[in-house]
């Protein structure tokens, strides 16, 4: 017996866009191809809103980042429509102060002139590396158009929803969903234990780590795609035994 897939709804993070995903053979995954919206709204909630109105009645969620921030928050305010979720470079964690301060210097230099590809620009090594700075100019060159397509006002609304983050981290065991934890091994924005904590509140996920940084996507695409590709046909396998 046959299952049908659902379809797939990819969430790039912060300062990306779809390019984030173009290489790991998911963008045609389903009927009718992903799914792929954008980040917009400047709250958590109202993104995680925004979002429920317009999706599918059920879909697999990867999220990566911030996309895997509000992927969380999606599923544990509707956990019946997400069919499964993966998590890629992420946190479930509460932001530090630290990290409230850098958001807001962001937003403090868009509202100067500053333009995100320029604050791309001044994180890099933290993205990609810095063997891939020194050594990949094309991600270099696509990491960068990502801050510059996705644009001045999008990245503000994307700055200020990073403000209105809580949590997630206590609330994880709620979700029943099988789940997919990818996490890069050189990532120092979301560092691999992070993953292990949410693999470790989570009562049905799987925790794979690549040799990557943050960006694991666009840096490691067909062992990417092809993890999340498996990962969705053994659960189809596991619905239709069932």
């Amino acid at each position: 017996m046959s299952v049908a897939v659902p379809p797939i709804v990819l969430l790039a993070g912060m300062n990306c866009t779809s390019d984030l995903w173009a290489d790991a053979g998911l963008v045609t995954v389903g009927a009718g191809g992903a799914i792929q919206p954008v980040l917009d709204r400047p709250s958590i909630v109202g993104q995680v809103e925004s979002l429920l109105e317009g999706l599918p009645e059920s879909f697999v969620l990867v999220g990566h980042s911030l996309g895997g921030i509000v992927g969380m928050a999606l599923a544990l305010a509707a956990p019946q429509r997400v069919a499964g979720l993966c998590l890629v470079s992420t946190n479930a964690k509460a932001p530090t102060d630290a990290q409230r301060a850098g958001w807001g210097d962001w937003l403090a230099q868009l509202d100067e002139g500053g333009e995100p590809r320029g604050l791309q620009q001044s994180i890099l090594s933290p993205l990609l590396g810095e063997a891939l700075v020194r050594d990949r100019p094309d991600l270099v060159q696509r990491t960068l158009r990502m801050g510059e397509d996705t644009g001045v006002e999008r990245l503000r609304a994307q700055l200020r929803m990073q403000l209105t983050r809580t949590d997630l981290l206590a609330r994880l065991p709620e979700l029943p969903m099988p789940t997919l934890v990818v996490s890069g091994l050189d990532d120092v924005i979301c560092p691999p234990h992070f993953h292990t904590e949410i693999v470790s509140a989570m009562p049905d996920a799987r925790l794979v780590t690549l040799d990557a940084g943050h960006l694991l996507p666009l840096e490691r695409p067909r062992e990417f795609g092809r993890l999340v590709r498996s990962w969705m046909s053994q659960q189809r396998l596991a619905g239709a035994v069932a």
